[in-house]
């Protein structure tokens, strides 16, 4: 035999070339930057588990928001941290309550930033799940009411897109329906689709103060052994209402994003989690890995299984490096 005609490296021999073929490309505006306002004035204060992230107030949201807009990231998700968690989550779809609030200030300030909010009631309960405790679990059917009230809130205050994380069964449909019978049918349902009950989440604990109090949330967050289970509940999504399809975490279930991005014609969205955040981080700062190489190759491989939208932490750094 011959030498071998085909040389495929002959297309990666220059920095030129390789840009010139490369099959997958990030941009900022596939990112989707996570904050977390809290009451009170000029607060910013970094959270311990996932470095160059705070909790801060609208105030500094609201600079926060107008520095992501000149990056141009796609948009912010808002988790609030209510003063006061009581068992009913009243925080979550008060009109006046902090998410709100900080929608409403955002849209006056960086009027051209994309906000999304997330829908959940963990931050505002007292006991930290994600709806009505009834004998010791989670009632599904009295959270929708939760859900939905606090959709159309998001709604009145000038959410973009609202993103339903809970994994209630039929919640895309309660908010759908309530969004539409209170005049917002044009506004999209970023729907948690494939929500697993995940290691990874450790550090958003810290970020959101939302650890439940008892038990864990395996019993309505997804086994994470199941892949065929993830494509019934995003159908069911869709069926329900659903806009953009969501996978969380998002490096653990890159099969579970290539999935979806074959059987369903919508946008697919995945969430790079805080656990895979600060892994990256705590690597990097031990000096055991190339933190900004590994966190482009992350984002990249994410993009490549077939999620045209990432939310990350690294929004701000990946941006800075791709302009």
């Amino acid at each position: 035999m011959p030498f071998p005609i085909d040389r495929p490296r002959r297309l990666r021999r220059t920095p030129a070339i390789r840009a010139l073929v490369r099959e997958t490309h990030l941009q900022p505006s596939n990112f989707i930057f996570p904050l977390f306002v809290v009451e009170g004035e000029g607060i910013r204060k970094e959270i311990g588990a996932m470095p160059g992230n705070f909790q801060m107030s609208i105030d500094e949201t609201v600079r926060e928001c107008a520095l992501i807009h000149s990056l141009g990231i796609g948009g912010v998700i808002l988790f609030g941290i209510p003063k006061h968690k009581d068992e009913e989550a009243s925080g979550a779809f008060d009109d006046e309550g902090i998410v709100q609030r900080a929608v409403r200030a955002i849209k006056r300030e960086v009027p051209g930033l994309l906000v999304v909010t997330d829908v959940c009631n963990c931050e505002y309960t007292s006991h930290g799940h994600c709806g009505k405790i009834v004998d010791g679990d989670v009632d599904n059917d009295i959270t929708l009411e939760w859900l939905a009230a606090s959709a159309v809130s998001h709604a009145r205050a000038g959410a973009d897109i609202v993103a339903p994380s809970d994994m209630m069964d039929g919640r895309v449909a309660a908010i759908r329906d309530s969004l539409d019978e209170s005049g917002f049918s044009h506004l999209p349902i970023m729907a948690y689709a494939a929500k697993y009950a995940s290691s990874y989440y450790g550090p958003f604990r810290e970020a959101a103060e939302s650890a439940p109090q008892f038990g864990d949330r395996r019993t309505y967050q997804m086994d994470p052994a199941n892949a065929r289970e993830a494509m019934k509940e995003m159908a069911l999504d869709l069926e329900e209402g659903a806009d953009i399809l969501m996978v969380k975490p998002a490096l653990a279930y890159l099969d579970i994003i290539r999935q979806a991005y074959d059987r369903f014609e919508v946008p697919i969205a995945a969430y790079q989690v805080s656990g895979e955040f600060s892994q990256i981080v705590a690597a990097a700062r031990l000096g055991w890995i190339d933190g900004e190489r590994m966190m482009m190759e992350s984002l990249t491989s994410i993009k490549r299984a077939g999620a045209s939208i990432i939310l990350t932490y690294f929004a701000k750094d990946a941006a800075r490096l791709l302009q």
